[in-house]
């Protein structure tokens, strides 16, 4: 497992370190564009809490530990933190993976404040010891097939794979979809190639696919294939779950990857917070930070805040979910008690529907605000 260097900028403070456990996808088969993002943010917020004096004195410190997408892998992680003292435990990018952690968390009465992840069901009973940034999968999903019904795309098929996120995914488009008039057939991605794919497309007499499925595979072979076949050419191809926003979409793809609509966490137009960070993250990374990378900074900007009010305590920390009012990249965060998800939640990050301009690879229009 993957152990993180001394705390950024801690170099001239005295006193032991207040350790955070952080969980992120750094090696496949996890999203490592995803885990990088999200280390950049997490890590920079560290930097800038330590530059800033620390926890009353304190080096704040990042344990990192890499998931590799594996729920096993991560709560076998929990456990070593724990014992290694850490105060709380952040981050994680994949839902499923997110849900085996905040199980352990649980159990084990490990604070655990979940960055990236947006399945509602995080634990199986509703617990404390969990709070979360990411908007619920019910919550932005259905922005999106609003987004769909309004574009007058009402005969949906879905590219799936196995998996609870993608079911759940499913399971709420469909539910949304059907009031307006909208249906989904869904389409085995393990059962047929790409090019199957867009014979049963045409069949069916699909106006829009959803890409329900991993990336690169089978994501980039389907949207070749979609793009390459001209009985296609009128069909929306959409990605709920965020495949387009990273640089490795566009640069496997290039222009076939353009005009693919996905679902953003970020307000139409950064404060002065939002915007300062957004430019160091981009000098660190290299790139234009995704939201994950904000989500990340937002991450620590909590968990910092309750450290300072509240102490190191995990019981304290849990408790103090409820009293949360921080000034984030992308708004107040706030955390409430949510019908239907069962941790504290931050309700809700500003969500977008966005797509690569097919005039400008790197530029993001945005299609639909929720």
């Amino acid at each position: 497992m993957t152990t993180a260097p001394s705390p950024s900028g801690a170099e001239h403070m005295d006193g032991s370190s207040v350790r955070l456990g952080a969980l992120v996808p750094l090696t496949r088969p996890g999203w490592v564009e995803a885990g990088r993002h999200l280390l950049a943010g997490l890590d920079l917020a560290v930097r800038e809490v330590n530059d800033a004096g620390g926890i009353d004195g304190r080096p704040l410190e990042l344990v990192v530990r890499d998931t590799m997408a594996d729920g096993e892998r991560a709560a076998a992680a929990v456990d070593e933190l724990a014992d290694l003292g850490v105060a709380a435990v952040a981050g994680e990018y994949h839902s499923v993976v997110a849900r085996a952690v905040a199980s352990r968390a649980d159990a084990l009465g490990v604070p655990f404040l979940c960055s990236s992840a947006v399945l509602d069901a995080l634990t199986e009973e509703p617990t404390e010891w969990v709070a979360r940034l990411a908007p619920a999968q019910s919550h932005g999903w259905r922005i999106y097939a609003d987004f769909l019904l309004g574009a007058g795309r009402r005969r949906i098929a879905v590219a799936t794979q196995p998996g609870v996120y993608w079911a759940s995914g499913t399971r709420i488009l469909r539910d949304h979809l059907a009031p307006g008039g909208g249906t989904v057939v869904e389409l085995d991605t393990t059962a047929l190639t790409p090019e199957s794919l867009c014979d049963m497309l045409v069949d069916q007499g699909a106006t829009a696919l959803l890409l329900l499925v991993g990336h690169p595979e089978p994501a980039v072979p389907i949207v070749k294939a979609v793009r390459r076949d001209r009985r296609l050419a009128e069909i929306l191809i959409g990605a709920p779950a965020g495949q387009p926003e990273f640089a490795e979409w566009a640069a496997m793809l290039g222009g076939e990857g353009t005009g693919i609509p996905f679902l953003r966490y970020l307000p139409e137009r950064l404060g002065p917070l939002g915007e300062r960070v957004g430019k160091e993250l981009r000098e660190r990374l290299g790139e234009a930070p995704s939201f994950v990378a904000f989500e990340g900074w937002d991450t620590v900007a909590v968990l910092a805040d309750v450290l300072r009010s509240d102490g190191t305590d995990r019981a304290a920390i849990a408790e103090a979910w409820p009293r949360v009012t921080v000034e984030g990249t992308r708004g107040l965060i706030r955390f409430s008690r949510t019908p239907g998800v069962s941790v504290r939640q931050w309700a809700w990050t500003p969500i977008q529907v966005v797509d690569r301009d097919p005039a400008e690879l790197d530029r993001f229009r945005i299609l639909h605000v929720g």
